[in-house]
């Protein structure tokens, strides 16, 4: 398999309600990478930690290997979760500018996932999806504890809280990583809390299974759209190409 082939589609929405956009996104098959950041809810300049994210993983040099590719989105990540506390520390007061992160790395046969935050990767194989990443938040750590059940962890009345992020005060920020083998026909989804909080994963599921000639992203942020998303909703699908001779090598 070669990135060249892997197809890809983003979309983007304020939602109903906000009036501003605090998501970005990176959709980079020609490098191999694809992102999604979401400013983090609450603090202040939020569209200004993920646009920096942005910037740095889309600013990467084209040819790394596997290896290089991840070093290098690991220090790009740290270099920019410093500027952002630096900025933080410049503005003064309890001024905190942070993003979450999800990151997805493909090189040849393999893939790697990172990630800080709530920002979700899923992975969809022979028809069926399943979650790869784990939120960083305070409702997964009451999941993790038996404190309360799964269900009712996107109705929390703290589901908004993250515990970790990109530029949060904490002096080393741990990247999360859950890596895997490909195999033609996977389908990835990258998208930020606004849409899996507010869209069921079985429809989620469905609309990624789905081939109507509309890219999955645009299909999902209308579904939550239909729903009234009150947050920012973003979404960034990839395909690895089939087994069979059709052919690749585009991005709608």
């Amino acid at each position: 398999m070669t990135t060249e082939r892997i197809r890809s589609w983003h979309a983007t929405h304020n939602g109903t309600k906000r009036k501003h956009n605090e998501d970005t996104w990176v959709d980079r098959p020609d490098l191999g990478i694809w992102a999604v950041a979401d400013g983090a809810g609450g603090h202040q300049a939020g569209e200004v930690a993920s646009g920096m994210i942005a910037e740095a993983l889309d600013s990467l040099p084209p040819g790394l290997s596997a290896s290089e590719l991840l070093g290098a989105v690991r220090a790009r990540i740290a270099e920019t979760h410093r500027a952002l506390q630096e900025e933080a520390a410049r503005r003064g007061g309890n001024t905190m500018i942070a993003s979450t992160l999800v990151a997805l790395l493909a090189r040849g046969e393999h893939f790697a996932c990172l990630w800080a935050g709530d920002s979700r990767a899923y992975m969809m194989r022979d028809g069926e999806m399943r979650q790869i990443t784990k939120d960083h938040s305070l409702v997964q750590e009451l999941v993790d504890s038996g404190t309360i059940a799964p269900e009712d962890a996107e109705s929390h009345p703290h589901a908004n809280i993250i515990t970790r992020a990109v530029g949060a005060d904490i002096d080393d920020l741990v990247l999360d990583k859950v890596s895997g083998r490909l195999q033609h026909g996977d389908r990835f989804l990258l998208c930020s809390d606004g849409l899996c909080k507010t869209v069921p994963f079985q429809q989620m599921a469905d609309l990624m299974r789905g081939d109507n000639g509309v890219p999955p992203p645009q299909s999902l942020i209308a579904a939550a759209l239909a729903l009234d998303v009150t947050d920012n909703v973003t979404a960034v699908a990839v395909e690895i190409p089939p087994a069979s001779g059709e052919c690749g090598g585009r991005r709608d």
